[in-house]
């Protein structure tokens, strides 16, 4: 048994490489809240979440003055114990997003450790059920984007044997999307898969309204239609159409997902490790979605969803959208359209700490060596 003995905690702001819009909003800041946990063996756990530009600096409070403080003095190996026990200590603010987010940077930080003590990459140690897993790009399919450069997109990502590409929806008329989506289904043809997300852009009525015309484009699936806590709107909405309905990214409890499962209300599973609460409870909807016979596709974060999705036999994609390249040496491995796992213990995320000094880390930066209650 290794005690914790500090945790650090740091927050990056990271502007996205490209103009990122979709039906609701634009994304122009990721902030990033990075938890480094030390044990009294002097082993290092390093974990991450984040923000699409709101919220960072309340996250970075709750791991500052409650969180991170009850860690010290806790057996680092027994992650299940701690997370419970940080959730209990938020109940009066949990279920939302600021707990949710803090608590997924503590819990990467602690299997990150755990990994790298038994000298194992991340994906083994969840569960090693594959190498590698299909990736299909969001890059290039924001809303913003001409239809001839979605096209190019695409074409380009097929070439590089890419499964699928995203493409945002939600223009004001229906006939736009339908547009936009059918010449890529024109260039790409039929084995291509085309997958949308609406980002919780419409009613319920316009939803199957826009199913409905999108149908022939036989699409891998429409995601985000609805507000996210409209579980029965979702259902409606499935029970009308013939394409998968995909939820997941602005869902905090596995309870949630529970109840999406049982209700009928989805088809595709999207659990985010960001948003989610860490790697914890993220194995757990992952089973459970495994015992639904659902897919798991998490959302965004690849260069740490690609160790979950292998983890687990029902990981079907990894979602391409390239957000740590500035602040890491070795990429994520790429390969014949497939993101391989790490081989590396750990998360193998290879963190540039010079890089992650010069973007401006000590804007946020705690060092914690005194339990609190």
């Amino acid at each position: 048994m290794a005690k914790i003995e500090k945790v650090e905690l740091a927050m990056v702001d990271l502007v996205p490489k490209v103009k990122r819009t979709d039906a609701i909003q634009s994304f122009v800041s990721q902030e990033t809240p990075i938890v480094t946990i030390t044990d009294a063996d002097g082993a290092v756990g390093m974990g991450y979440s984040y923000t699409i530009g709101t919220g960072g600096s309340s996250v970075m409070r709750l791991l500052a003055d409650h969180l991170a403080p009850r860690l010290i003095g806790q057996d680092a190996d027994q992650i299940e114990a701690i997370w419970h026990d940080l959730e209990f200590k938020t109940h009066a603010t949990t279920i939302g997003a600021i707990t949710a987010i803090a608590l997924a940077a503590i819990d990467t930080a602690l299997w990150d450790l755990r990994a790298r003590k038994q000298k194992l990459p991340l994906w083994k140690l969840a569960g090693g059920a594959k190498d590698r897993c299909p990736l299909y790009t969001t890059e290039g399919g924001w809303l913003h984007i001409e239809t001839q450069a979605l096209v190019a997109d695409a074409l380009a990502a097929k070439a590089k044997g890419f499964t699928g590409s995203k493409v945002k929806i939600g223009k004001p008329h229906g006939s736009e999307d339908f547009a936009r989506l059918s010449a890529v289904r024109k260039a790409v043809g039929d084995g291509y898969e085309i997958m949308t997300d609406c980002n919780q852009g419409f009613s319920v009525d316009e939803a199957i309204r826009r199913a409905e015309r999108l149908r022939d484009l036989d699409l891998a699936w429409i995601e985000e239609p609805l507000p996210a806590d409209d579980i029965d709107g979702h259902v409606r909405l499935s029970r009308s159409t013939a394409t998968p309905v995909a939820v997941g990214e602005s869902l905090y409890s596995i309870r949630h997902f529970r109840e999406y499962m049982q209700r009928g209300g989805c088809n595709i599973v999207q659990v985010d490790v960001g948003r989610i609460g860490g790697i914890t409870p993220w194995l757990k909807v992952a089973h459970m979605a495994e015992a639904f016979d659902m897919p798991i596709c998490p959302h965004f974060l690849m260069e740490l969803h690609v160790s979950l999705a292998c983890a687990v036999p029902n990981g079907k994609y990894v979602e391409y959208i390239p957000q740590l390249d500035e602040l890491t040496g070795k990429k994520m491995v790429i390969e014949n359209g497939h993101a391989l796992a790490p081989s590396e213990p750990g998360l193998g995320i290879d963190w540039d700490f010079d890089a992650l000094k010069a973007r401006g880390i000590a804007e946020f930066s705690v060092t914690v060596t005194e339990r609190r209650n």
